[in-house]
């Protein structure tokens, strides 16, 4: 129970120690600090209205109602959350699990392993690199079994930045109903677009609303304030109450955090635009990069960041121990399931994203 999550242990401190970091795909421009209070992306900006909740700001940004929301510390919490009020607090004995989660591949590794730490089987389905890594319903299909209680995807996919609509979002949902499972939809990178798409959820792709599906999300990639620890789970009000009922055993949302989590809503279209300005010329600085380099292959999506990539000649993993030996930190395709390739993210500052391509190319220039 409670497996150790390899990726986050990896990646924990590097991203600080690293002079290029093009590892990390939150876009901030502050280092964290634990001497000040409020992120200065937030200072001097207007409090909403003391009745005003956080609850309801989101919701009303997901266009569904409060009782459909569940204020967590961050996504991460939001899908353990989410995979605990699914599998049902029956699902504790040593014996075989009842419930089994089908979970993509290439996928994030905290929703592969979460699944095992509450007692259930994880199943994968795959995103194939000869079908653009699309999200294929056919494959989930084929993976489904009378005990999946719960489908797992990201949107946009994580590592390689593949968007699903929403209307095949739905569609999904409606095929998972039909052997009683559940769809969960993390959307923490849903609002990385080329232009905003509508006035909810920061202006991205959104499934929230949606029957047969649990929307998870936060304030730390798009917006870049990952130091609040504020995400959200979005489904229907019996689950959201489920869910309410697991987080009293774990409770760890402070209260300042949702102050500052209330402001940064209030302010979320002039925050939404700084983000966007921010996004477009990383996005622009990564995609040339990328298409100039005859060593590697992979595609960085229209509006995206961040990418899975491959060497012609070295894995992810000695890529990346190279890399981080030239003090450059990229991600090991390994923790995704793809050990051949590497995730790149240009999520800095667009001075030091430009500083940190230059080097990295300096750097697969001398192998």
């Amino acid at each position: 129970m409670f497996p150790v999550i390899s990726y986050l242990d990896w990646i924990a401190g590097r991203p600080e120690a690293a002079t290029y970091d093009l590892g990390s795909s939150d876009l901030r421009t502050d280092t964290p600090s634990y001497t000040r209070v409020t992120p200065s992306v937030l200072s001097g900006l207007e409090n909403p209205s003391e009745e005003v909740s956080l609850e309801s700001q989101i919701a009303a940004a997901y266009g569904v109602s409060p009782e459909n929301v569940l204020i967590t510390a961050g996504a991460t919490h939001a899908n353990f959350l989410a995979v605990a009020a699914t599998v049902g607090a029956e699902n504790t004995a040593e014996e075989d699990p009842d419930h089994r989660i089908l979970v993509e591949k290439p996928g994030y590794e905290p929703l592969v392993v979460t699944p095992e730490a509450l007692n259930s089987q994880t199943d994968r389905f795959l995103r194939v690199e000869e079908n653009d890594w699309q999200l294929d319903a056919e494959r989930v299909n084929s993976a489904l079994t009378d005990e999946t209680a719960l489908v797992m995807v990201t949107n946009r996919h994580n590592p390689t930045g593949v968007m699903t609509s929403r209307n095949d979002l739905a569609a999904l949902a409606d095929d998972c109903a039909k052997v009683g499972a559940r769809l969960l939809v993390d959307e923490v990178y849903g609002a990385f677009v080329e232009a905003p798409v509508g006035d909810h959820a920061f202006g991205g792709v959104t499934a929230a609303g949606l029957d047969n599906i649990v929307v998870t999300g936060s304030l730390t990639k798009f917006l870049g304030l990952g130091e609040l620890r504020i995400g959200w789970l979005i489904a229907d009000a019996a689950f959201v109450n489920r869910a309410n009922h697991i987080l009293q055993y774990v409770p760890s949302i402070a209260g300042p955090s949702v102050a500052l989590a209330r402001r940064a809503f209030h302010n979320a279209g002039q925050l939404r635009d700084r983000a966007q300005a921010h996004l477009t010329e990383n996005h622009a600085q990564l995609s040339a990069f990328v298409e100039a380099r005859d060593d590697l292959t992979g595609t960085i999506r229209p509006g995206c960041t961040f990418g899975l990539l491959f060497h012609e000649e070295l894995d992810g993993d000695a890529l990346s121990e190279a890399a981080w030996e030239a003090d450059i930190l990229i991600v090991p395709g390994r923790f995704f399931g793809v050990p051949e390739g590497f995730r790149i993210a240009a999520s800095r500052s667009p001075a030091d994203v430009e500083a940190a391509l230059a080097a990295f190319g300096d750097f697969l220039d001398s192998l």
